[in-house]
């Protein structure tokens, strides 16, 4: 039983580490309709700049997340306005676009660092909480508090204000809503700024768990991807609770089946789910196709 609980445990707060990065990426994908390639590289960049705010200011790395946060908000906003809105007429391209990101943010953070492997080290990395009388990494339990908060506060945030009701419009149907007043480009600036200030948070919690290199968004953008078709285009909801299923299914199927097969168990489900539904489990039935018509 004490093994089943480590394995749940372990499962939860590895999917929180799978919600945080993909809640960003949701939010741009649903409403900007882009497949943003890079958002794993913003997780990097993100994470570079926690380590060099940590190593060479002195700022604690989940205070640092008040500085690379709203640094990553500006840079979304500066890369949606320059590179990616210029080519709003032309979703393709969009994409080969992201992709050129990726391999731009990458190779230019490999020449920085010449390939060095960084890591934060400090008490914080190491400390364990006692959870039902069970040993968890409290690095991970903070991960999973804030993604809880995070995505109860971006709930609130599209039901209760006029920017997030924008969001919610243009989600659902974009010619709508611009027929109803719904400024979109400046939603899709706000949507990819906070969908970077979220990668943001990501990197500055996840730079204490992790050891930083330029390939380290390749470990969480296929993962991301699959949680946000499995939870639906979107829905913050279903980001969370689609990164929650993902980490169980991987924590799971690791020490049941093979450590070598936990993500193919778990593609297997997300292909699956996606035949049966293929909004995802909180999407809206339709409005994956109401982007595609609206871009052709």
């Amino acid at each position: 039983m004490e093994t089943f609980l480590n394995i749940l445990i372990s499962g939860i707060l590895l999917g929180g580490i799978y919600s945080l990065v993909s809640i960003g990426l949701n939010l741009i994908f649903g409403v900007v309709r882009i497949i943003n390639f890079a958002q794993g590289e913003f997780v990097m960049l993100a994470m570079y700049a926690t380590y060099f705010c940590t190593t060479y200011l002195g700022i604690n790395p989940y205070l640092a997340l008040f500085v690379v946060a709203p640094l990553m908000f500006v840079f979304g906003l500066a890369v949606q306005r320059t590179v990616l809105q210029p080519l709003q007429n032309e979703p393709m391209m969009q994409i080969f676009a992201t992709f050129g990101l990726l391999i731009l943010f990458e190779n230019s953070m490999l020449a920085l660092t010449r390939g060095e492997a960084r890591s934060l080290s400090g008490s914080y990395s190491s400390v364990l909480i006692d959870v039902f009388g069970l040993k968890v990494s409290g690095v991970r339990l903070v991960v999973f508090i804030v993604v809880s908060g995070i995505a109860l506060a971006l709930m609130l945030f599209l039901q209760r204000t006029m920017p997030g009701k924008a969001i919610r419009a243009v989600i659902q149907d974009r010619q709508a809503a611009r027929l109803m007043g719904v400024n979109v480009e400046r939603t899709y600036l706000l949507t990819f700024g906070l969908g970077s200030a979220l990668a943001g948070v990501a990197g500055a919690l996840l730079a204490p768990i992790y050891t930083l290199s330029p390939y380290i968004g390749g470990n969480f953008i296929l993962a991301a991807f699959a949680v946000v078709v499995l939870g639906g285009l979107g829905s913050v909801p279903g980001a969370y609770l689609g990164g929650l299923i993902v980490g169980l299914i991987e924590s799971f199927s690791g020490y049941y089946v093979d450590p070598a097969l936990k993500q193919a168990i778990w593609f297997i489900v997300f292909v699956a789910a996606l035949i049966i539904r293929p909004s995802g489990l909180m999407g809206q039935v339709g409005a994956e196709e109401v982007g595609l018509r609206e871009q052709t």
